[in-house]
């Protein structure tokens, strides 16, 4: 077996490797190690510094995650956040200058453990974070205590609940970081550490108060933080817990303050909402393992790509290209539509560089990068087209057949639709073999997720293909199967069956979005549509009529339709579910829509009711779980994890709640069922449930297949 840690002494310096890859994680193992090394160089007489220093392309990335799953009961936390605090304050003890010396990433634990050396050295590319409360947790081995004491409560409360990866530069400037060196990192930091041992020798983070001088302050910024949290937490607990964890060490000192972090990260770890963000976690990394397609299958390179249309979509998935360094094309059918797209994506770029995220000459060479098209000329020497026209069938058809013929055979022909069949454009394309849907949720240049839709025809090397440039453009791509609506829009009309009905049943459009608000979405579903727009789903439903068919099992309310005849779009237009001002994009709640949804239970039959919070989470989530188990029954997602990270991504599912189906496994399968079966009796035969789900609940079991109880 390799050494997890090596020691090696360099001219006086103590040099400790950690050596665990691919991340150096804090696998069991690697801190028991760590203080090992650190103690030998504390008493090696030929030692006069130590630095600490990950192998291969990082630092330390942080704990590894699988641990929080073996914690079962708080006795074992506290036992072993105990312990960890115990080690590295016997580290923080070492009687010699120790060094971080830190590149690639400095993460979690991996962070504290730097934060326990007496001094702290990085590389300028290098980046340092407290992502713990991602995974519904906070620091816990006294992250929450060192923190504060090198940069101040600000800097902490915002690196603890936003859970964010910060520049080198940025923690430098806070005082997180000593130096940061240009050049070789081991040569420097060693010379770094031997100035120490002739200056200013040990000095431990525990015993500095250069952040917290004024107390007062300092619980007064975790008092502001609470209040800001209200808005930005959305329902999630372990950003509230960080701030508490900090406080305690401001008020009561480091020692207390550490058994404090201790108990609160006992009662943050063994939470549900813990356990959905660890699950959803590995979920995103699960999305990118397809079952029936091995990970060594070849895939193209993609060195130039192409864009059928220029709107909002069109030139968001440009972007993606030109981002990414990878010439594109660019084509329109008129030079209006053209000159329109290319100024939209000129803005884009020009409020990025006047916020600072980007330069002028990264801006212009980006810009560089798309090319302007009328024409489908050079499209014969591309790797990749995604076409991005209007959602119409009949029009995406004619592209396809024009892309089959202009693109070379060996092209991979993508659709950004959202709705409509793959195979429909595959046959046209004449190699469907090349064909697949690449739905970006918009806006395309901003949302990470991409739903990768599979053609009954499309090759193993298409698909790989196209789930390598999704991460390639910075996406998270989801395979997903070919039906109405793949699985985000499939389920979104479920989601949106359910408050129209409630609507007409007598919740407010107001009290439906506020309710959603409250449990942690972003928006709520009829702010989301007038975002959208409340055409695109009127289109989506003419087309369904016009071929016989429905977006969703049950009534259909006319309301939104009733909305599209007024000309009422939604935020584009001024008014849709709610009004606008001139310029504002501030939701005004609108007397006409409460007339309108009146009007539809009258003509239903339907009496209107108070309608409370609690029924309205309950109908549109469980409508949620229940198509997610149709589409898993039915093989158009592999694993509930999938369907999770789509709506987390896609939509905006509370995190903290794990996404749809981990949802539903924390409310208990068997009350869902029950409320199905509550639903169908009193609301009418849409309601049934899902084969899988009465299956799962009579089993004992939960989508994500464990032992319930």
């Amino acid at each position: 077996m390799p050494e997890l840690v090596r020691y090696e002494l360099r001219d006086h310096v103590a040099v400790i490797t950690v050596d665990n890859p691919p991340v150096n994680a804090l696998s069991p193992g690697v801190p028991e190690a760590i203080e090992a090394a650190v103690a030998r160089a504390g008493g090696d007489p030929d030692a006069h510094a130590a630095v600490l220093i990950g192998a291969g392309s990082t630092f330390i990335a942080g704990a590894d995650i699988r641990f929080f799953e073996t914690i079962t009961t708080r006795e074992a936390s506290l036992e072993r956040s105990r312990a960890i605090h115990t080690r590295l304050r016997r580290i923080e003890d070492c009687p010699k200058p120790l060094v971080a010396a830190i590149h690639g990433t400095a993460l979690g634990g991996g962070l504290e453990v730097a934060m326990a050396c007496h001094y702290r050295v990085a590389v300028p590319s290098a980046r340092v974070g407290q992502p713990e409360v991602l995974l519904g947790i906070i620091p816990g081995a006294g992250g929450t205590q060192r923190l504060p004491r090198l940069a101040g409560a600000e800097f902490a409360i915002e690196m603890c609940t936003l859970g964010q990866h910060i520049p080198v530069t940025r923690a430098a400037e806070a005082g997180v970081v000593d130096r940061i060196l240009e050049g070789d990192l081991l040569a420097d930091a060693m010379r770094f550490a031997l100035e120490k041992a002739q200056s200013d020798g040990v000095r431990k983070t525990r015993d500095r108060n250069t952040g917290i001088t004024d107390g007062a302050a300092a619980v007064a910024a975790c008092a502001q933080a609470r209040h800001g949290l209200k808005k930005t937490a959305r329902g999630a607990h372990a950003p509230y817990a960080a701030v508490d964890a900090i406080q305690a060490g401001i008020e009561l000192g480091f020692d207390a303050g550490c058994e404090r972090e201790i108990e609160i990260f006992a009662g943050c770890v063994l939470s549900t909402e813990s356990r959905a963000m660890v699950r959803l976690f590995f979920a995103e990394r699960e999305a990118a393992k397809v079952p029936d397609v091995p990970k060594d299958t070849p895939t193209r390179e993609i060195r130039l790509a192409a864009v059928v249309g220029a709107g909002t979509m069109g030139g968001g998935i440009a972007m993606n290209y030109a981002n990414a360094g990878i010439p594109v094309l660019l084509k329109e059918v008129t030079q209006e539509a053209l000159d329109r797209g290319l100024a939209t994506i000129r803005r884009n770029y020009e409020t990025s560089f006047a916020k600072g995220k980007i330069t002028r000459d990264h801006l212009d060479r980006t810009l560089a990068l798309i090319t302007p098209t009328l024409t489908y000329d050079g499209f014969d020497q591309v790797d990749i087209v995604t076409e991005a026209v209007f959602e119409n069938m009949d029009l995406k058809k004619v592209t396809f057949a024009e892309l089959g013929r202009v693109t070379k055979p060996d092209c991979i022909l993508a659709s950004n639709t959202s709705t409509l069949d793959i195979d429909a454009f595959a046959r046209a394309s004449g190699r469907p073999a090349q064909v697949i849907g690449t739905h970006y949720f918009s806006p395309a240049n901003v949302m990470k997720l991409v739903e990768i839709v599979r053609g009954r025809d499309s090759s193993k090397e298409t698909i790989a293909t196209a789930m390598k440039v999704a991460k390639r453009l910075g996406k998270l791509g989801v395979l997903v199967g070919n039906c109405f609506g793949f699985v985000a829009n499939r389920m979104i009309a479920y989601y949106m069956r359910e408050a129209y009905l409630l609507l007409e049943e007598g919740a407010s459009v107001s009290e439906i979005d506020h309710a959603l608000t409250k449990f942690g979405m972003p928006v709520g579903p009829f702010a989301m549509q007038d975002i959208a727009g409340i055409d695109v789903g009127a289109r989506i439903r003419q087309h369904l009529r016009s071929i016989g068919k429905h977006r969703a099992e049950g009534p259909e309310s006319p309301v939104p339709d009733w909305l599209f005849e007024m000309g009422r779009y939604g935020q584009k237009t001024g008014s849709g579910w709610y009004r606008y001002e001139p310029g504002s994009r501030t939701p005004i709640p609108d007397p006409l829509v409460d007339e309108l949804a009146r009007k539809a239970a009258t003509e239903r039959g339907i009496e209107r009711r108070a309608v409370s919070e609690d029924e309205i989470i309950a109908r549109i989530t469980t409508a949620l779980a229940n198509e997610g188990a149709n589409i898993l029954q039915e093989g158009f997602a592999a694993r509930p994890g999938d369907i999770d990270v789509i709506y987390v991504y896609g939509f905006g599912f509370p995190r903290h709640r794990g996404g749809p189906m981990f949802y539903a496994d924390t409310v208990g399968l068997p009350t869902v069922l029950e409320r199905i079966r509550r639903y169908h009796d009193q609301l009418g035969d849409h309601w049934l449930p899902a084969p899988l789900l009465e299956h799962l609940a009579h089993t004992g079991r939960t989508f994500y297949g464990s032992q319930a109880g």
